[in-house]
C-alpha cells in the first residue's frame, strides 16, 4: 500500500490538474457561444448556396464546362479543417481518420491544410502539404476563406489539380460532431428530386451558361468553405468543451478514491501505533 505522504502527493496533483482542466472548459464555453452563434447565422445560406448550384445543375441542360467535367490533371486538393490545438477529443483524430479512408491515394493528393494537428498528421503519414493556412481557423473569416478559394480556383484552372475535395467536421450540436467529405469540384448534380419548386423548368441564363457559372462558382466555393471553417470552429469548442468536462468528472473520482485510501492508510497507521503502545505496556507489567 502506498505511504499517507504518496497519496496526499497523488491527491493534490489530481487537485490541480482538475483546476486547470475546470478552466478550460469555462473558456471552450465561452468559445463556443461566439462560434455556434456564427455557425447558425451562416448556416441557412451555406445550405441555400448548395442546394441553389444543384438545382441549377439539374435544371440546365448539358453542356461542356472545366468547372463540371473536371480540370484536366489526376492531382486531388483536399481541403482538411482540423484544429491548432488538442485536448478536444476526437475531434482531429477523426478528420484525419476521414481522409484515409477517403479512397483517395496520397501520392495524387494535395492537401491544403487549415489547422496544425491535420497538417502534422497527415504530413506525418506521407501527404504532400501543398498550402498551410492555419492561424484562420482560430477566427475564420469570410475574407479567409475567399483568399483560399481563390489559389484553389486558380490551380484548378491552371490545370494543376482535377478535383477539390473538403473535410470538416459539421456541426449539429453541442453533442454532436460529424466528420463530413464534400466533393466542391467538379460540381456533380444530385439526384433530381420530384418535390423540388423547380423541377421539369427550363432555366435560362444571361447572357450565357458559360460566363454565369464563371460568376457563382467561385462565390459558391468561398461560401461553402466559410461556411465548413464556422462549423468546423464550433465543433472544435464543443468537442474540447465535452473532453474537459470528462476530465474534470473523472478527477473528482480519482480525488474521492484517494481519500478513502488516504483515510484506511491513516487509520491503519493509528491502529498499528496502538497496538504497539499496548504492547510496550503489557511488557512493562
Amino acid at each position: 500500500m502506498a505511504s499517507m505522504r504518496d497519496i496526499k502527493r497523488r491527491k493534490s496533483s489530481i487537485t490541480s490538474t482538475q483546476q486547470i482542466t475546470k478552466a478550460m472548459k469555462l473558456v471552450a464555453t465561452v468559445k463556443l457561444q461566439k462560434a455556434r452563434a456564427r455557425a447558425e447565422g451562416n448556416d441557412p445560406y451555406f445550405r441555400y448556396m448548395y442546394r441553389t448550384i444543384q438545382t441549377m445543375l439539374g435544371e440546365t441542360e448539358s453542356f461542356d464546362h472545366p468547372y463540371l467535367t473536371g480540370g484536366g490533371s489526376d492531382k486531388k486538393a483536399l481541403v482538411v479543417i482540423t484544429s491548432n490545438r488538442g485536448l478536444a477529443g476526437g475531434y482531429n483524430q477523426n478528420i484525419v481518420k476521414q481522409v484515409l479512408s477517403s479512397g483517395i491515394d496520397r501520392n495524387d493528393a494535395m492537401i491544403i491544410s487549415i489547422g496544425q494537428k491535420g497538417r502534422d498528421a497527415l504530413s506525418g503519414r506521407g501527404y504532400e502539404i501543398s498550402s498551410d493556412y492555419s492561424e484562420m481557423i482560430d477566427e475564420p473569416c469570410f475574407s479567409d476563406a475567399q483568399k483560399i478559394a481563390l489559389e484553389l480556383l486558380d490551380k484548378y484552372k491552371k490545370g494543376e489539380i482535377g478535383e477539390i475535395y473538403l473535410f470538416y467536421t459539421h456541426f449539429k450540436n453541442t453533442v454532436s460532431h460529424i466528420p463530413t467529405k464534400i466533393k466542391l469540384l467538379p460540381v456533380e448534380k444530385e439526384d433530381e428530386k420530384e418535390d423540388t419548386v423547380t423541377h421539369g423548368l427550363k432555366m435560362n441564363y444571361e447572357p450565357s451558361v458559360e460566363e454565369a457559372l464563371e460568376q457563382i462558382i467561385p462565390s459558391y466555393v468561398t461560401s461553402i468553405l466559410y461556411g465548413a471553417m464556422a462549423e468546423s470552429s464550433a465543433s472544435e469548442n464543443g468537442a474540447r468543451m465535452q473532453a474537459m468536462d470528462s476530465a474534470t468528472d473523472n478527477a473528482s473520482d480519482l480525488i474521492d478514491e484517494l481519500t478513502l485510501r488516504y483515510n484506511q492508510a491513516r487509520q491503519s497507521s493509528i491502529t498499528q501505533e496502538l497496538t504497539e503502545i499496548v504492547a510496550g505496556a503489557e511488557s512493562l507489567a
